[in-house]
């Protein structure tokens, strides 16, 4: 049985520091003889990235290049190639042929690397959308502090920020937690996904804009200018991903994390000297 094939040793670092392979070297290293069957590899691999489950961008991974190869006599001759990420590779070794002893081996090489990459890239997720999260919090209560000085009174606050959801949802809040199934005392917003959340900022801050722009001064005003900036927003989303804002992905409640992070902002500025300490979110 021939020897299984060392990935280490045809791995190159690029001038950033990061490592790639050729996909001409891990043709040989995965035991193809053809650049036109290993290619159609590529491809499949490819794809697969670009699936919903994994959604990686191909050009930081599938980087096709070109580049110039020697052949008979001196004479040199351009050719086809791929720098390929470890995810990538990993991605061919699960869309070679499994009879190969070395797709066994890259599989078993490039597999701890595809974990933690899956690992690093859902915990860049949740920091977005934690962070998205608690800045929906803050323009809130500013929209809140500019609905006040626009006319909105106190006692029907609750209806003007509904008329933002219902204009972008055509459901209240109440309502959409119905849809959602949402379980009672949980905040719509603490299960809405990252498009979700960027919508609904999108919305508020709008509101608080046009709010001070046109200088409003009247409830019913107010509260129709917020209903009018989120049924905009809702045709926006509509067009661009072609779904009803309500449809888009939501996600694992993220409470939890909005009051840990307040918790940690809180303890920061309780021990920060005088003159650096400010508001909370």
């Amino acid at each position: 049985m021939p020897p299984l094939p060392d990935f280490e040793s045809i791995k190159q670092i690029n001038i950033l520091g990061q490592e790639y392979w050729s996909a001409r070297d891990l043709m040989g290293a995965l035991g193809y003889e053809s650049w036109q069957n290993f290619e159609k590899v590529i491809a499949k691999a490819a794809t697969a990235a670009t699936s919903p489950d994994i959604a990686l961008k191909l050009e930081d991974h599938f980087n096709e290049v070109n580049k110039m190869i020697t052949i008979g006599k001196g004479g040199h001759r351009k050719v086809k190639d791929y720098f390929l990420s470890k995810r990538a590779c990993y991605l061919i070794a699960q869309n070679g042929d499994p009879e190969k002893p070395e797709i066994a081996a890259a599989q078993n090489y490039f597999a701890f690397t595809a974990e933690v990459f899956d690992i690093n890239k859902a915990r860049l997720e949740q920091e977005q959308r934690l962070a998205l999260r608690l800045k929906v919090a803050d323009e809130n209560t500013n929209l809140s502090s500019t609905a006040l000085q626009a006319g909105v009174q106190a006692r029907n606050m609750g209806l003007f920020h509904d008329a933002g959801y219902d204009g972008l949802y055509t459901m209240t809040s109440a309502e959409l937690a119905v849809f959602w199934n949402v379980p009672q005392g949980v905040e719509i917003l603490d299960v809405m996904g990252p498009e979700a959340l960027a919508a609904n900022l999108f919305r508020i801050t709008q509101t608080d804009a046009k709010l001070k722009r046109d200088q409003i001064h009247d409830e019913d005003t107010a509260i129709a200018t917020h209903h009018d900036v989120g049924r905009e927003v809702r045709r926006a989303i509509e067009n661009i991903h072609q779904k009803k804002p309500e449809d888009l992905p939501r996600a694992a409640n993220i409470r939890k994390l909005v009051e840990e992070k307040r918790r940690n902002a809180r303890k920061k500025l309780k021990n920060a000297p005088p003159d650096e300490q400010g508001g909370l979110f």
